[in-house]
């Protein structure tokens, strides 16, 4: 029998929107939002321009939003946005693919560049792997900033190989949609991209 290994990028690829942005809807309500990314649309700028990374475009945003924030009570709202939430933003095709793969014994694994926080509770209510980025809390406050790397682009595929031998499976899946996810596709034996569209 074969053995198998799926990777799943998750925002635009399993859900119709990017998380993160929702979820500071979600948390902070959307006046507070645009707001928010009025006051930071210059980093926002930078970012898309290249001059920046995406990882400090990320940072300035998280930083804004959530430096302060005690983290059981980010946490608590994280829980309740993936409860409550997620399942609206998830593309009904991409779950029916997940359950096809699952019950054929492959293993599932998302692959993320939000953070964990509101990441855990949807994967582990669905018996899905999760390798995603991770907030700095000090003090027990989030600080805004990114622990290590964000996990885009080449460090999904470090984060993957960290994680599990390759060599192991007989075939490898990857689904993704954006440049972001390109390094990771190429890990596939089966490539998939902007497949549930």
């Amino acid at each position: 029998m074969k053995t198998r290994i799926a990777f799943f990028d998750f925002d635009g690829t399993i859900t119709t929107h990017d998380t993160f942005l929702e979820l500071i809807k979600f948390y902070k309500g959307k006046f507070t939002f645009y707001l928010g990314f009025a006051i930071n649309a210059a980093f926002i700028v930078a970012w898309k321009a290249g001059l920046i990374s995406n990882q400090s475009a990320k940072e300035k945003v998280l930083t804004y939003f959530f430096k302060g924030t005690p983290q059981p009570d980010f946490q608590e709202h994280c829980n309740e946005f993936s409860r409550l939430y997620i399942p609206r933003l998830i593309r009904s095709k991409a779950l029916q693919e997940i359950k096809q793969l699952k019950d054929a014994g492959t293993t599932v694994v998302i692959v993320s560049a939000s953070a964990e926080n509101w990441l855990t509770a949807w994967c582990t209510e669905n018996n899905l792997e999760l390798l995603a980025t991770k907030l700095v809390i000090k003090n027990g406050l989030l600080t805004g900033k990114i622990e290590g790397l964000n996990c885009h682009g080449w460090e999904k595929v470090s984060r993957i190989k960290a994680a599990f031998d390759l060599s192991q499976y007989d075939e490898v899946y990857c689904y993704g949609d954006t440049k972001g996810d390109k390094p990771m596709l190429e890990l596939a034996t089966f490539a998939f991209y902007k497949p549930f569209r």
